[in-house]
C-alpha cells in the first residue's frame, strides 16, 4: 500500500496491509490494558510472555538483581521527575532512590531556591514557578559518558538545564526566548559541545499578536547551546512543530521528529496527514552560515532559515532535510555504531530505518530510509543492546518489542520478520532505556521501561495512581526479556539514561575553589554595617553558629555569608529563619548566601534543620530586630 503525504507530496511504501490503524489513538485510557492484553495475545511470538498467562508478574528466578545492604549498585540511573521539577537518581539494578536533585523546582531539603545564587538562577532563566522535566541525557567525550555534567529540559516553560554530576546539583539553566515548550533534549556528539533544545509548540514568529488564527505562520526552533557556557548560540527555523531528538555519532547530523507538519490546532488536524517528518539538522553547516551572518536576529539569538521552502534546504549542501515518515511520529534514536537513525510511528505500526551517511548521498532524503519494520501497536522510543537488537515501547499494545536491526533493513517494507519477542508491560509504556545505549558503548544488561499507568500493581493510594518503573534483563538471548522489578513512582516522569558507575566520581565534600563565594572559616567571622545594609559573615560547624546573635534594625537588608566547616563527609548543616522564608542548606566546606529583609521587630530563631549531632537542638542563634523608633 503507498500513502501520500498531502501536505509535502511525498510517496511512502508502507506495505503492512491492514495492521495500521491511527484510530487507536483514539480509545479510551481506560480500554488501553484491555486492548493491550488482546493484540498481545494475537500477535505473539516466541520468547513472548502474556498478561493472561501471569507469567509477566513472576521475577525470573535465574537473574539476580539484588542489592545487598551495605553493597553499592552497578550504574547509576537519571530519570525525569516531570511535573515535580526535578531528576531522580536511582542504583540498578537495586531500583533504589538514593536521591532527588531539583532543577526547575525550590526544594526545602537542599535549600534550592532559596540561597541568592540558586534562587537568581531561576528567575533569571524566566522566574516561573514551576517546571516539567523530560529528557536527562549525560554528557559525552568520545562517544562515552565522561562523567562531567548532565542536562535536563522543561517541556513546560522553553528551558534547558546542566546539572554538575560532580557535586550532583543543578549549576546553570537557560531560558529559550524563541520556544513555546522544550521537548527533546540531546548533547552533540561525539564529544559533547553542543547542547540541543528541540521547540515543540508552533507559534507565529515573531509572537507579538501578528497570525494569531493563522497557524499556517507559525513556527518552531531548534535552539544550541554551547555546554562549557551554557550560552545560547543560535536556533534554526522549521515549518512543522518539533519533537524528540537524537545526534548523530560524528558531530554532522541532528535528528528530530515532528508530528503536526500540517500545524494543525487539534486532534482532527493534527492527524489528518499520512505522513509526518524526521527532520535532519546538518550541525557544521548551520554554524557557518552562522559565522557567514546568514541569519536574522529575533529575541537576541541569530536563527537560520531552515524552513521547507528555504534556499537554505535545497541549494548546495541543505542544512536541513525533511524525511517524511508514518505517522505523528515521536521517537528517535540513533544506533550505537551511528549507521542509523530509527523513528517511531506512534499512530502506525513501524519504525523507520534512516542510513545517516545516505543523507550526504541522495536529492531526495526519503531515499535515505532503508528499512520499516512493523513492530505493533503504538511504538514510541527504541533503545539498544549492542548486540544488533533494537527494543521498542509499545504504548497501546502495553509491550517492549525486541527486534534485529540488519534483519530490519534487509527485510521487505512494513514486514514482521524482524520481531524476536515481546514481553507484556504493566501497562502503557512510554520511554524506555538500557544501560548505556545511547552511547557507543551499550552494556547490553538492564532495560528500564518508564510506564505511565499502574493500576492493580501497588497499594491503593486514591484516584491520583502511582506511574511504574520496571526493570528488565535483557543479557540472555536465549532467555529473552525478564521482568525482574516494579518501582512506583510519582507522575508524572518521561524519560531516563542509565550510566555505568565507574564513569562518575561524585564529589563527597565541596572543594571551595569551585565555588564562587569566599571561604569563611573561624577567624573571617564579621558584621559589616552600612546605610541600612549588615552582611554576616560567619561559620557554622555541630553544635554551633560562628555568631550566638545578630542584631539589626527593621528595616534592615541582611546578607548572611556562611560556610560549614565540616571536613567529615554527609555532616550537613543549614541556616533556617522561617519567618523570613530562610532555608539553605551546607554540605561539608560549602558557602552559601542568602539575602532577607529584616522588615518586623522581634526575636527570631536562627536553627539548623540537618539533625547533626546530640546537641543538634541546641545547634542555635538568634535574630534580634530592634525597632526603627
Amino acid at each position: 500500500m503507498n500513502e501520500t503525504d498531502s501536505a509535502g507530496g511525498q510517496t511512502v511504501e508502507t506495505d503492512y496491509g491492514e495492521d495500521r490503524n491511527p484510530l487507536f489513538a483514539r480509545i479510551p485510557r481506560r480500554d488501553f490494558v484491555k486492548a493491550g492484553a488482546a493484540a498481545g495475545a494475537l500477535t505473539s511470538v516466541a520468547g513472548c510472555t502474556g498478561l493472561l498467562d501471569g507469567e509477566a508478574d513472576r521475577p525470573a528466578a535465574a537473574v539476580d538483581a539484588e542489592v545487598p545492604p551495605g553493597e553499592l549498585d552497578d550504574y547509576y540511573a537519571f530519570l525525569s521527575g516531570g511535573h515535580s521539577g526535578d531528576v531522580r537518581v536511582y542504583g540498578i539494578p537495586s531500583m533504589r532512590q538514593i536521591m532527588r536533585i531539583p532543577v526547575f523546582n525550590i526544594e526545602g531539603a537542599r535549600g534550592y531556591g532559596f540561597d541568592d545564587e540558586t534562587r537568581a538562577m531561576l528567575e533569571e532563566a524566566g522566574g516561573y514557578t514551576w517546571g516539567d522535566t523530560h529528557h536527562p541525557r549525560p554528557s559525552q567525550t568520545d562517544n562515552v559518558y565522561d562523567g562531567r555534567w548532565l542536562f535536563i529540559n522543561d517541556k513546560a516553560n522553553g528551558r534547558m538545564a546542566r546539572i554538575s554530576l560532580k557535586y550532583f546539583e543543578t549549576d546553570a539553566i537557560v531560558d529559550l526566548p524563541n520556544h513555546q515548550g522544550t521537548h527533546g533534549a540531546c548533547a552533540l556528539m561525539p564529544d559533547t559541545r553542543l547542547v540541543f533544545g528541540v521547540g515543540e509548540l508552533a507559534v507565529p514568529f515573531p509572537n507579538d499578536g501578528r497570525d494569531l488564527d493563522n497557524p499556517d505562520a507559525y513556527r518552531s526552533t531548534l535552539s544550541a547551546i554551547e555546554a562549557e557556557s551554557f550560552d545560547h548560540q543560535w536556533d534554526v527555523l522549521v515549518d512543522t512543530n518539533l519533537d524528540n531528538g537524537d545526534s548523530g555519532k560524528e558531530g554532522k547530523w541532528f535528528f528530530a521528529t515532528s508530528y503536526n507538519s500540517e500545524l494543525g490546532v487539534n486532534e482532527q488536524e493534527m492527524t489528518a496527514d499520512d505522513t509526518d517528518y524526521c527532520v535532519a539538522f546538518n550541525v557544521p553547516a548551520i554554524e557557518a552560515a552562522v559565522e557567514a551572518g546568514e541569519y536574522e536576529e529575533m529575541n537576541g539569538v541569530p536563527v537560520v532559515d531552515g524552513t521547507k521552502e528555504s534556499a537554505n534546504t535545497h541549494d548546495g549542501e541543505p542544512l536541513v532535510r525533511y524525511i517524511d515518515i508514518p505517522t505523528n511520529p515521536h521517537g528517535v534514536s540513533v544506533t550505537p555504531d551511528g549507521q542509523y537513525a530509527i523513528v517511531s510511528g506512534k499512530l502506525d505500526p513501524t519504525c523507520s530505518i534512516i542510513e545517516i551517511d545516505a543523507l550526504d548521498e541522495v536529492d531526495d532524503p526519503n531515499d535515505a530510509v532503508v528499512g520499516r519494520v512493523n513492530v505493533g501497536g503504538g511504538p514510541l522510543h527504541t533503545a539498544y543492546d549492542g548486540r544488533g537488537h533494537a527494543y521498542t515501547t509499545l504504548f497501546v499494545d502495553s509491550q517492549v518489542v525486541k527486534w534485529d536491526i540488519e534483519a530490519a533493513v534487509e527485510a521487505e517494507m512494513g514486514s514482521d520478520d524482524p520481531v524476536i519477542e515481546k514481553h507484556d508491560c504493566h501497562y502503557s509504556p512510554g520511554h524506555l532505556i538500557a544501560s548505556e545505549s545511547y552511547t557507543s558503548e551499550p552494556q547490553g544488561d538492564w532495560l528500564l521501561v518508564l510506564n505511565k499507568l499502574s493500576k492493580d500493581r501497588f497499594l491503593p493510594v486514591g484516584p491520583v495512581f502511582p506511574e511504574n518503573d520496571q526493570l528488565f534483563y535483557i543479557g540472555d538471548d536465549d532467555a529473552g526479556m525478564q521482568l525482574v522489578k516494579d518501582t512506583p513512582t510519582y507522575p508524572e516522569p518521561h524519560d531516563a539514561s542509565i550510566v555505568r558507575a565507574d564513569r562518575l566520581d561524585p564529589a563527597t565534600v565541596y572543594d571551595p575553589d569551585d565555588l564562587e563565594l569566599d571561604y569563611v572559616g573561624s577567624a573571617d567571622t564579621e558584621i559589616d554595617r552600612e546605610d541600612g545594609r549588615v552582611h554576616v559573615k560567619m561559620y557554622n560547624q555541630r553544635n554551633h553558629f560562628g555568631f550566638e546573635e545578630i542584631t539589626v534594625q527593621e528595616g534592615d537588608e541582611v546578607t548572611i555569608t556562611s560556610t560549614n566547616i565540616e571536613t567529615e563527609e554527609d555532616i550537613l548543616h543549614s541556616i533556617a529563619i522561617p519567618e523570613h522564608d530562610v532555608n539553605i542548606k551546607l554540605a561539608p566546606q560549602e558557602t552559601r548566601e542568602v539575602t532577607f529583609t529584616a522588615d518586623e521587630p522581634g526575636v527570631y530563631w536562627i536553627y539548623c534543620a540537618y539533625f547533626c549531632s546530640a546537641l543538634h537542638l541546641e545547634m542555635r542563634s538568634r535574630l534580634l530586630v530592634q525597632p526603627a523608633d
